[in-house]
């Protein structure tokens, strides 16, 4: 019987495998069992099942497929220029049942307006002249981001995706501000979103005044990279949210809608 299980065991139906566990039991001594255990396991692994079936039953499934992990960085100085201009356009593409990265859109941003870079902006953002020099105006990267979605399977609207910022100045103020200064429209799947701050005060008891080193901090997890540059802070982002999805948190949309 072993041998037939152990032999079999890449095809065995899954609502089967405890019943077969229960059975057998009955038949063996407990170091048998947990021998026979392991060989399930490592024959499941060895066809892939192992990590896919660990990270589905890891958490509690998501209500989105998508998570879009969004940071912007602009224009800025001080005291503060108007009107601000994004320099910099990261999007995480983050797997709903995973929570793993899935895809990276990320471009730099010519401002037109200000196209000069203040000291004050390079040093707070680490972007530099040379990095905005010639790249694609807003409108362009726009167009970008469309086609980005439309290839990555985002526009189905069978596909159920939300964005996630750090607040929501992203998509509350700078895209909209912006767009509405240079004559621009504003997709409607950037209408609504999860703020990480709000879903993290509702999972954790405490609002994270100082973004996402307090929310690292308080989850026990290691900054990455630097702060406030857009990509860096989108895979901060990711990794706060996965380990708040290993916790059993259940994210929902916090935007209202426009």
């Amino acid at each position: 019987m072993i041998a037939l299980l152990h032999t079999g065991a890449a095809k065995f139906p899954q609502n089967l495998l405890s019943r077969a566990r229960q059975a057998v039991s009955l038949l063996l001594p407990a170091g048998v069992l947990k021998g026979f255990s392991s060989i399930v396991s490592r024959k499941l692994a060895s066809h892939g099942f192992g990590a896919s079936m660990a990270a589905m039953s890891s958490f509690p499934p998501q209500r989105y497929h998508y998570f879009l992990v969004l940071d912007f960085e602009a224009t800025c100085d001080k005291p503060q220029i108007h009107p601000q201009e994004i320099i910099e356009f990261p999007i995480l593409k983050l797997n709903g049942r995973t929570m793993e990265i899935e895809s990276t859109f990320h471009m730099y941003v010519q401002p037109v307006v200000h196209p000069q870079l203040t000291p004050f902006c390079t040093e707070l953002t680490g972007i530099i002249q040379g990095m905005v020099d010639g790249q694609p105006s807003l409108q362009q990267v726009l167009e970008r981001v469309d086609e980005w979605m439309a290839k990555e399977g985002l526009l189905d609207p069978s596909v159920k995706s939300i964005f996630v910022t750090c607040g929501d100045w992203d998509l509350k103020v700078m895209l909209p501000g912006q767009c509405q200064y240079l004559g621009l429209p504003v997709a409607d799947y950037f209408k609504q979103w999860i703020n990480l701050k709000k879903a993290y005060s509702f999972a954790m008891g405490s609002w994270p005044k100082n973004g996402l080193l307090d929310m690292n901090k308080g989850l026990n997890l290691q900054h990455i990279g630097r702060p406030h540059s857009g990509i860096d802070d989108c895979k901060n982002i990711a990794n706060i949210m996965k380990t708040l999805a290993h916790r059993g948190f259940i994210f929902k949309q916090t935007s209202k809608p426009f």
